[in-house]
């Protein structure tokens, strides 16, 4: 697979002429958004001042118009950024690979991991599903909702999960189901009452303890059998795991269910998302695409998942 550096130098070399014309139209886009809101604004403040008792429905109008504006507007700008160098870029990291800008991971994958609970609403885009070195990959942007509704019967929203989401083989056949998170718990109230709580979770399966303090201080797992999820989570997986996750500098869970291994990768906002109001030809800009999709497909090289260190069976 291209290293990083690799697909920086296709970024820029073979992505040039797209992305300067991208940039000439984010640039008037970002011109007219900033125009629009201008006139929105005075228009819904006059509004305002006018009714005078209803500030609340009219700033939920002018908060719901806007959005309804704003996406209507950068939305040829998404879609030709995404078919330009999104998919260009992916294609560079293996031509096989199939990236579809509008669909996500199904439902049922999201909920078969058990890493989270089920949603009520599910949204997500930037699909990307292929083999790298023989194994199956799939892996999507996801954001997963819960309802809520308070005493007076009014709903609201609250986000489950809001990242990258990654699904591949593994080169085992899993008996039970073993389930790794962040470690929350003992980081934020030490280790006794963090054990305390972790061993008291009656949404998970047992605690089961690791040997190794470096992964103990990361992450908690969870399993339905304890022996089996020592046996997969070797020195050496745990290892390759903790530095997966120094290298994502987000929160990452992990799942081994069935043949699969699943991970999720935390961010807050939608990734692979063209930018507004930064240049395009920004290196950082730049970087966090590349990083990103490297992340997310380097996988296999990462975990060696290409390596049968186990057999199916």
């Amino acid at each position: 697979m291209k290293s990083v550096s690799e697909l920086t130098d296709f970024y820029y070399k073979n992505l040039f002429p797209t992305l300067e014309k991208l940039e000439s139209d984010r640039k008037s886009l970002r011109h007219k958004i900033i125009s629009i809101a201008i006139i929105c604004t005075v228009v819904f403040a006059a509004v305002a001042y006018k009714l005078g008792n209803f500030y609340e429905f009219i700033l939920f109008a002018y908060i719901a118009f806007g959005a309804i504006i704003y996406k209507f507007l950068v939305h040829d700008y998404t879609h030709e950024f995404k078919m330009g160098v999104i998919k260009p870029l992916v294609h560079a990291i293996d031509s096989s690979l199939l990236y579809s800008s509008a669909t996500h991971i199904s439902e049922y994958l999201f909920e078969h991991s058990k890493l989270f609970d089920t949603p009520d609403r599910m949204s997500g885009n930037d699909y990307v599903k292929g083999q790298i070195d023989g194994i199956n990959i799939q892996f999507s942007d996801i954001h997963a909702q819960k309802k809520n509704q308070n005493s007076k019967g009014k709903d609201s929203w609250s986000t489950i999960f809001q990242g990258l989401f990654i699904v591949a083989d593994f080169n085992k056949h899993f008996m039970g189901e073993t389930v790794i998170l962040p470690d929350t718990a003992q980081s934020t109230f030490g280790d006794i009452i963090g054990h305390w709580l972790q061993s008291n979770n009656a949404s998970r399966d047992e605690l089961v303890k690791m040997d190794d303090p470096e992964f103990e201080k990361e992450f908690v797992v969870y399993s339905t059998n304890q022996i089996e999820a020592r046996y997969i989570l070797s020195h050496s997986l745990m290892k390759k795991l903790l530095a997966f996750k120094h290298k994502s500098k987000h929160s990452v869970y992990i799942s081994f269910i069935g043949t699969h291994i699943y991970m999720a990768v935390s961010y807050d906002k939608d990734l692979f998302e063209p930018a507004i109001f930064h240049s395009l030809l920004d290196y950082k800009v730049a970087m966090e695409y590349i990083k990103t999709l490297h992340l997310a497909i380097g996988v296999v090289e990462e975990l060696k998942l290409n390596q049968k260190l186990w057999s199916k069976r």
